[in-house]
């Protein structure tokens, strides 16, 4: 099969397309023919080993020391049931379903075995493969850390970084849950943000969103700028900071922080399942949740696809093609 590969950390340049096996599915796997996938701001810090301070050295141990432990990127993928392995009885061959792979990686190629029991679902029936697949790595990420904190209707949530992948997601979840959301972006995606939800966008390249008196519930970090000594005085009492990108001494000191100021600091990884992905795929189906795809690359221009998530402007998804013919069905 092919795979978009990677021997080395370093620039885009490293990636390069590759015949690798097949795989075939264990006990209890079940294996996806990729249609589409995404490349994440994730999978360029693997690629590059690229972390916030402090993190190198679990990097390492997580990714390889020397060279990467897993050689194929992307963290989600759509695509169809091939063939599942002894004891699988929820997935049948033909089945269209969408799968979180997080840190295993392993999208970026035609196949790839996902366990039954993991991050697994039915496609939604009103998407097509491309579309389906942004649901996955930024509609889990803003659901797993939104949900860590109390929003009522009503609620004001801001969302910094709310143009990626992760905040165009947690800007249409919290509108969802009866928030009212502040997105702070480039001025250039306020008409994105404000179609999905948001009901004030403060432009970051020419307003602070913590200079003023004006105060939040919820501050959501997709970007690693709002430090809990930047925003402590923006959040409201026993309000929360979700912080999606932080560097160790944030995440080794959050749980000092909430006791002392009576407000949440959170951070970390996140926990991916099945029923959040299915709740996902509901919202999607019910026309709650718009994929948001800035680009879409083939596979064989998986190197150009870096380059443009390196320069850090997407907006929403980039979205790898893998399978030829992934239409809306």
């Amino acid at each position: 099969m092919r795979a978009a590969t990677y021997r080395q950390f370093g620039p885009p340049e490293v990636v390069r397309i590759e015949e690798t096996p097949k795989p075939a599915p264990r006990p209890g796997e079940v294996l996806i023919k990729v249609h589409a996938s995404t490349l994440s701001a994730a999978d360029r810090r693997a690629r590059s080993r690229s972390v916030p301070k402090g993190l190198q050295v679990l990097a390492a141990l997580a990714l390889g020391i020397f060279r990467p432990r897993t050689r194929v990127l992307g963290m989600d993928v759509a695509g169809v049931v091939e063939a599942v392995g002894p004891g699988v009885s929820a997935f049948t061959p033909g089945d269209e379903v969408v799968a979180m792979l997080g840190a295993r990686f392993g999208g970026h190629a035609e196949y790839v075995s996902v366990p039954q029991d993991g991050a697994i679902t039915s496609k939604p029936r009103n998407m097509g493969f491309e579309q389906a697949v942004t649901l996955v790595f930024g509609g889990l990420t803003a659901h797993g850390f939104l949900t860590r904190a109390a929003i009522r209707p009503g609620g004001t949530v801001l969302v910094n970084g709310a143009s990626g992948a992760v905040g165009t997601a947690a800007v249409q979840l919290a509108k969802h849950l009866g928030a009212r959301v502040t997105a702070v972006c480039s001025d250039a995606n306020r008409d994105l943000v404000t179609s999905l939800g948001a009901e004030r966008v403060i432009d970051y390249a020419t307003e602070d969103f913590t200079a003023g008196t004006q105060t939040y519930d919820v501050i959501m970090d997709c970007v690693g700028n709002a430090t809990f000594e930047r925003v402590e005085s923006s959040i409201n009492r026993c309000g929360a900071l979700l912080l999606v990108i932080a560097d160790l001494r944030a995440i080794l000191l959050a749980s000092g922080r909430s006791r002392r100021s009576g407000k949440l600091v959170t951070a970390g990884n996140i926990k991916y399942t099945a029923e959040d992905l299915a709740f996902l795929v509901s919202l999607a189906e019910a026309g709650q949740y718009q994929a948001v795809i800035d680009r879409t690359y083939e596979l064989s221009d998986i190197v150009e696809a870096h380059r443009f998530v390196d320069a850090g402007r997407k907006r929403g998804n980039v979205v790898i093609r893998v399978a030829a013919g992934a239409i809306k069905r």
